[in-house]
């Protein structure tokens, strides 16, 4: 059996290999190629391009990577052709995807949507494209599956497989303890794990440090950033005199762990705060072209997973073109201050965890992804 699995940012990478893990445990001899990034190679596909790399957001970085995403589509096709894959599973980055299975669909393979876009959010009439070229959609969050069989797509929910990871996680007890050594309220920063967003974001992300050290002086702050070479750029923003700010590569989980409250960019990274009880700020920061975009797109109330899980804004939300570090700032202020309404916030997390943090993603996704590349859908369309 062979499998074409396609992942195009970081955490897409990383549910793609935690992915590869349960097939392989289910079906030893299956045989994985496709795009993604380092940690789906390491985990055993093979990678016809690393995908990954190209991770961008807005609409003026993705027009200009039209030509290449054009050539990454050739390869696709390519492959498709000389090595037929079983099935495609798609996981998440929607814009590249909807080639990719178009593409699929003319080869006659079998197509499923891991982390699906969440179509409910911003982009309903995307659900026609959805039915006419996924079998099926492997939802992550309670409601969608019914949301997407009301509209007579084959849907499965599977829970969300970030869950697995955090499970899985196990933190680096040497770094802990050399930070918990140390005097200050440790305050994390999240500046997201793309390189365009650590652009966008990091100066309003450090502009808020400041206000909130001047403040509160015993406050320092830990950067959570995805690759070294990313917290290498953190550390030449930062200023002589400034407030007390390290980045670190690798220790993501560690330093939410130390972290009184966040500052975070929207993403994934959310769900890792959820589960660990972090109160946070939730930052977007784009031109103003993407973000007119999206508010004009966006048909919920909330963009963080937390409050859409809630129904309710537990976590201070901006989606903006305009630096907001004032208002995010004064929601930090407030939790150091107030210690009741930190710790109130925290059992209300607690609480909403214990809802939704069901563990097994992965493994039901590979479930599914096997029943589909072993035969015709076995989740009939809805009439």
């Amino acid at each position: 059996m062979r499998l074409f699995l396609s992942a195009g940012e970081p955490s897409g990478d990383l549910h793609g290999a935690n992915l590869i893990h349960h097939l392989r445990q289910e079906r030893p001899d299956v045989e994985i190629v496709g795009f993604g990034g380092e940690r789906m190679a390491s985990a055993g596909c093979e990678l016809v391009y690393p995908l990954c790399d190209l991770a961008l957001f807005g609409i003026a970085p993705v027009l200009a990577s039209l030509p290449e995403f054009y050539r990454i589509l050739g390869l696709a096709r390519q492959s498709f052709r000389e090595r037929r894959p079983d099935a495609l599973v798609l996981i998440d980055y929607p814009g590249f995807h909807w080639w990719l299975a178009g593409c699929a669909r003319k080869f006659g393979i079998p197509v499923v949507y891991f982390v699906p876009p969440q179509l409910w959010a911003w982009a309903s009439w995307r659900v026609r494209k959805m039915r006419r070229l996924v079998d099926c959609v492997l939802c992550n969050l309670p409601f969608e599956e019914e949301w997407y069989r009301q509209r007579n797509v084959s849907a499965r929910w599977i829970g969300h497989p970030y869950f697995d990871e955090v499970r899985q996680q196990r933190l680096d007890e040497g770094f802990l303890a050399n930070q918990r050594s140390r005097p200050g309220t440790v305050l994390a920063l999240l500046p997201g794990s793309r390189n365009q967003e650590l652009r966008n974001n990091l100066p309003s992300l450090l502009r808020a440090a400041a206000l909130i050290h001047a403040r509160r002086p015993e406050t320092r702050f830990l950067v959570a950033c995805l690759k070294p070479e990313q917290a290498a750029q953190v550390t030449a923003q930062l200023l002589p005199g400034g407030p007390p700010i390290e980045a670190h590569a690798g220790h993501t989980p560690e330093i939410i762990e130390l972290a009184h409250s966040c500052l975070a960019v929207s993403g994934s990274v959310s769900l890792e705060l959820l589960y660990r009880a972090k109160p946070t700020v939730i930052l977007y920061r784009g031109d103003w072209a993407t973000v007119l975009a999206a508010r004009l797109l966006i048909r919920c109330k909330y963009i963080t997973l937390v409050n859409l899980l809630a129904g309710r804004a537990l976590f201070p939300e901006y989606l903006s073109s305009r630096c907001v570090a004032p208002q995010m700032a004064e929601h930090v202020v407030g939790w150091l201050q107030d210690r009741r309404a930190h710790e109130a916030l925290r059992a209300e997390l607690v609480a909403l965890r214990d809802r939704v943090a069901e563990p097994g993603a992965c493994r039901r996704a590979a479930e599914a992804v096997l029943e589909v590349a072993q035969g015709p859908c076995q989740l009939p369309r809805v009439a």
